[in-house]
């Protein structure tokens, strides 16, 4: 093949290759590092054998990131710092490696798997790439590279889990604060813009009513929950108001994407009989 049509064709497959570099090695500069080293590669091999060269290129920059892995590893290097994963973000050619599929908080969670681990996880999970692809560059059978990804996998969502429940104390303790100083527009900037209150039978009772909306939810809360306090409502945060000690109303909160879609005031005595409720500080 044409030098010249061959670098065409390889720039055809050039954010493809560079979001698959990135995502296995978290660094912009070792992503472009791998590029190179890929080309270098192709450019030195018969491509006239080459029958599929979107998979040849996969396979050809994720061994050379697998390396770069190991090497590092070897090396014992610091993690990445918050410039090598911002570098990225620069120019339309990284768009894709901006996608949620991939975050920073992400990329602490891989920087602590083996390179094994990294490489089986991203490439299936991430890329869809099938296992017996994977096994051979890894040099192991297609069960161990699943059971690599699967091992991965289970650590990866236990963070994930883990930051999603402190992102929503983070919204809860920020909705309580601004509620109490009757911030209104610090409250609208917590609700997602179809938020909604709903209310059970017995706190209906007492005189409280559904909201429907962000503006109709925070002027339902701004300046009030003075006596609510932090709590974890079945292992999630939420708030509780409680007298003598015991939990009278609790305020069960969704949230996702950073805002909150729907408040759940709950006062029946025997759902709240029900919850798991643990006070928090």
């Amino acid at each position: 093949m044409d030098e010249i049509v061959l670098a065409q064709r390889f720039e055809e497959y050039r954010t493809h290759l560079l979001a698959v570099a990135y995502r296995i090695l978290g660094s912009g500069s070792e992503a472009d590092d791998a590029l190179q080293e890929t080309w270098l590669r192709l450019s030195r091999a018969d491509t006239e054998e080459i029958e599929n060269l979107g998979g040849w290129l996969t396979t050809v920059v994720a061994r050379v990131c697998l390396t770069m892995l190991q090497s590092r590893r070897t090396r014992r290097e610091e993690p990445l710092d918050d410039h090598e994963y911002e570098e990225l973000a620069v120019g339309p050619e990284h768009e894709v490696m901006l996608a949620d599929s991939i975050g920073r908080a992400l990329l602490v969670v891989l920087d602590e798997l083996s390179p094994p681990e990294r490489l089986s996880f991203v490439l299936h999970d991430v890329f869809a790439v099938p296992f017996a692809e994977i096994a051979p560059i890894l040099g192991k059978t297609s069960t161990t590279a699943r059971q690599l990804a699967s091992r991965a996998r289970r650590r990866v969502q236990g963070a994930r889990a883990v930051a999603d429940r402190d992102r929503q104390r983070e919204v809860v303790e920020a909705f309580l604060a601004a509620s109490r100083g009757g911030d209104f527009a610090a409250l609208l900037t917590l609700l997602d813009p179809e938020a909604v209150l709903r209310v059970d039978g017995a706190a209906l009772a007492t005189g409280a009513t559904n909201a429907f909306g962000a503006r109709a939810v925070a002027e339902t809360f701004s300046g009030r929950a003075q006596a609510a306090t932090l709590a974890l409502v079945d292992g999630r945060a939420g708030l509780v108001w409680a007298v003598g000690g015991a939990p009278r109303v609790v305020f069960d909160f969704t949230v996702s994407d950073g805002r909150i879609v729907a408040i759940d005031l709950l006062a029946d005595p025997e759902t709240i009989d029900l919850m798991e409720l643990q006070p928090q500080p």
